[in-house]
């Protein structure tokens, strides 16, 4: 008995010490592996790329501003983070480089990895960084000044699930011409917000503040337009025609899921605002299974001097008549008519969003110079309706005057496309999530001499306010 106890014994010594060698191989110091935690090693990382979206008022889920809240999900974070489904971002590297991509590196990955494999520890919360001071209230910054849309009740459902899009006036409640530097739209409700885009207009004292304008549109037993005009006629006819003060007829600033923020700064510029002007209210409501009320709010920052440039939000589409746009009936590609416009001013391209409904799958940014030369200048191959995402380039693209930019796209519709509603009928140009857009939005930044609503003209498609 004795002799078997002494072997065991002497068998568990020297295993143990081949194990101690092979640490002491991997970790030369003598130190036992130590997973990372999430106070020293985790939390920067979730500070740097996710909580823009993870926090309270925002579209993620659940919040990962700290320990206690960020826990329960480790195992959901390491899934998705080591698959790169999060953070979100679909632009091909190959073509630009963007100052606002969060995508993680392969150590990032591997940290988040580990921790979760490691039981997922706090550790000591003296190795926290600091937190980030986020605005109040769900705002990415603090507003200097707030403008407040209309309450909107969305019913739990509706007929067909429709609620038509609508139009309404606000003041915007600034007295003197003002140079604004970034622009965020905070609806309340996010669970029934298609869309909400602004822009800014000159007051015209026929306009009724808080007025609902829209139009009931005839619609078939699937709640699809059976009208020829695409996304024309929003507004009940003798409707008065806003002037736009800061571009040519487009939206300032749009929420849609994944975008809410546009920060005109980073580009040393901002958009000139007359005084006494009105803001366009452009809404777009779903049903969600209970009665909400949505209170949309847009906050601005404000320049304190005039910066040296002036900030242009742009965008055109594919045609919105039936002969120029019809997807087929299970057509897994196909391929929409090309969105044009050329530019008659020199002008600085920095900012991106294609646009598209779930039957969208990619689209592609190209410009053509006046030399000929044609450079791809964003790539979306995997496009995501559920994250909407704007592309801030890294470094702006000089575009001179006479250069043409052209934005092509391709559509799934078909049974292997998942988010499709119906595979089975050709889908047109349409304001309802199950019909189709081809709307591509883009950003310049000119000199401040430079009229705004004389940068660009459309060639192709129309110039408007798709979402």
């Amino acid at each position: 008995m004795w002799g078997q106890t002494w072997k065991a014994s002497t068998a568990a010594a020297i295993a143990g010490a081949a194990i101690l060698v092979a640490s002491q191989a991997a970790h030369p110091t003598g130190q036992t592996f130590q997973p990372p935690t999430f106070y020293k090693e985790v939390l920067p990382i979730l500070q740097k790329n996710c909580q823009s979206c993870h926090r309270p008022g925002q579209i993620a889920p659940f919040s990962l501003l700290t320990y206690e809240s960020t826990r329960p999900w480790a195992r959901s974070i390491r899934t998705k983070v080591e698959s790169r489904q999060m953070p979100p971002w679909f632009a091909d590297p190959h073509a630009s480089e963007f100052s606002n991509n969060p995508s993680l590196t392969d150590g990032q990955i591997e940290t988040i990895v580990k921790w979760v494999d490691g039981g997922a520890a706090a550790g000591d919360v003296t190795d926290a960084p600091p937190p980030v001071q986020w605005a109040e209230n769900g705002w990415t910054v603090k507003p200097d000044h707030i403008i407040k849309g209309m309450e909107y009740p969305v019913p739990a459902h509706t007929p067909k699930d429709v609620i038509e899009w609508a139009t309404y006036y606000v003041p915007t409640g600034l007295t003197q011409d003002t140079w604004v530097t970034s622009l965020e739209i905070k609806p309340s409700e996010l669970s029934v917000t298609h869309h909400i885009c602004v822009t800014f207009v000159e007051h015209n004292p026929a306009v009724k503040y808080n007025d609902l304008l829209w139009v009931d549109r005839r619609r078939d037993e699937a709640g699809v337009d059976l009208e020829d005009n695409g996304i024309n006629n929003l507004e009940p006819p003798g409707s008065p025609r806003p002037r736009f003060v800061t571009s040519g007829g487009n939206n300032d600033g749009c929420y849609v899921p994944g975008k809410s923020f546009e920060d005109y700064r980073i580009f040393d510029a901002a958009k000139l605002v007359p005084a006494n002007s009105d803001m366009r209210f452009q809404i777009h409501y779903t049903p969600a299974g209970k009665d909400r009320v949505d209170r949309p709010e847009v906050g601005l920052t404000i320049a304190k001097e005039p910066p040296r440039r002036t900030y242009i939000t742009a965008g055109t589409s594919g045609p919105g008549h039936r002969k120029g746009f019809a997807i087929p009936p299970n057509d897994p590609n196909w391929s929409s008519p090309p969105a044009q416009a050329t530019f008659t001013a020199d002008a600085e391209l920095v900012w991106m969003m294609p646009h598209m409904h779930v039957r969208g799958k990619d689209m592609t940014y190209v410009l053509e110079y006046p030399d000929g030369r044609k450079e791809t200048i964003l790539s979306v191959p995997r496009y995501d309706f559920n994250w909407q995402l704007g592309y801030n380039l890294a470094k702006p693209i000089k575009v001179p005057k006479g250069t043409k930019m052209t934005v092509y796209a391709h559509f799934d519709n078909s049974a292997s496309n998942k988010f499709n509603p119906d595979p089975n009928r050709t889908v047109y140009m349409g304001t309802m999530t199950w019909e189709e857009m081809m709307f591509p939005f883009f950003s310049v930044v000119v000199d401040k001499g430079v009229d705004p609503r004389k940068v660009m003209k459309i060639v192709r498609g129309r110039q408007g306010d798709g979402a």
